[in-house]
């Protein structure tokens, strides 16, 4: 027994040896990159060596990361390079986002959701100036600089009226405003007097509309839309003093209403229903 123990031990042996010859006269291979590989070094010894990291691949092992866009075709152009059939789309209203999650989770399997596509709206340089003269009260000469400076949104009444007004203005900064009067249009009319070299010098009225109609995009890259501001004003009567201004009427039902004219256009071109609400936190 003990003889058959040390032949069988000893044919073992030699069979190891054979192995260990052969794998030594083998040429050696290329491991390919992207792939797990399990070599074989001798006497029943195995080596694991993984060449799926990016090092060895060159390339990343997924599509990671947000792109911002600031318009309705840079976010179709992305999501159709990179969207599929599962992709989840989300607006919020609140933020004025629109974000595609684009490896979002299969109905069978779980992905990473970690490639995200996100719609930004930036407000107009327009909008930005309007709303931010939106209810303050002005000198009559900061009031027909601003004006001049934004004649070009103006729909009624037109931009060659509102020049003529803002001259008025700024022609009679030096005048005494005494008394203002409601017309049956709801426009006012404001009475100056202006003294010419200590003297008593000449009269005259300016009549303001009772409103102004404007046409302003609020997001970049979006339509404009119809703006109703109302005339704002204030008179010192002690000190003959004239302030304006205008107040917008409803600023943010006109941002609601652009965003969701946007999240339409984008409903009506991607292959999934646009879900309102906010993507899972990562």
């Amino acid at each position: 027994m003990t003889y058959s123990t040390t032949l069988d031990s000893k044919a073992d042996g030699n069979a190891q040896a054979i192995i260990d010859v052969a794998q030594a006269a083998a040429a050696p291979q290329v491991l390919e990159p992207g792939k797990v590989h399990v070599i074989a070094l001798g006497r029943g010894e195995f080596r694991q060596i993984d060449l799926t990291a990016p090092e060895h691949t060159g390339k990343p092992p997924r599509k990671t990361g947000t792109t911002v866009v600031r318009d309705v075709d840079s976010f179709l152009a992305y999501f159709d390079k990179h969207g599929d059939n599962n992709t989840e789309v989300y607006a919020d209203v609140e933020r004025r986002t629109i974000t595609a999650v684009l490896d979002a989770h299969t109905t069978e399997d779980a992905r990473w959701g970690g490639h995200r596509l996100q719609l930004s709206l930036r407000e107009t340089s327009a909008w930005r100036a309007w709303t931010a003269a939106d209810n303050q009260l002005v000198t009559q000469g900061q009031f027909a600089e601003f004006i001049e400076d934004n004649l070009v949104d103006l729909v009624e009444p037109d931009s060659a009226t509102m020049l003529e007004l803002a001259q008025s203005f700024e022609a009679t900064t030096s005048a005494e405003f005494q008394s203002s009067q409601r017309l049956d249009s709801g426009q006012r009319t404001f009475t100056y007097a202006e003294e010419v070299q200590a003297k008593a010098g000449h009269k005259g009225e300016i009549t303001i509309p009772a409103t102004l109609v404007l046409a302003l995009a609020p997001f970049e890259g979006t339509e404009r839309y119809k703006v109703t501001a109302r005339f704002k004003y204030r008179l010192d009567r002690q000190k003959g003093e004239l302030r304006l201004g205008f107040k917008i009427e409803r600023p943010e039902d006109i941002l609601t209403a652009a965003f969701n004219d946007i999240r339409t256009l984008i409903d009506s071109d991607v292959p999934m229903a646009v879900l309102n609400g906010a993507p899972a936190s990562r």
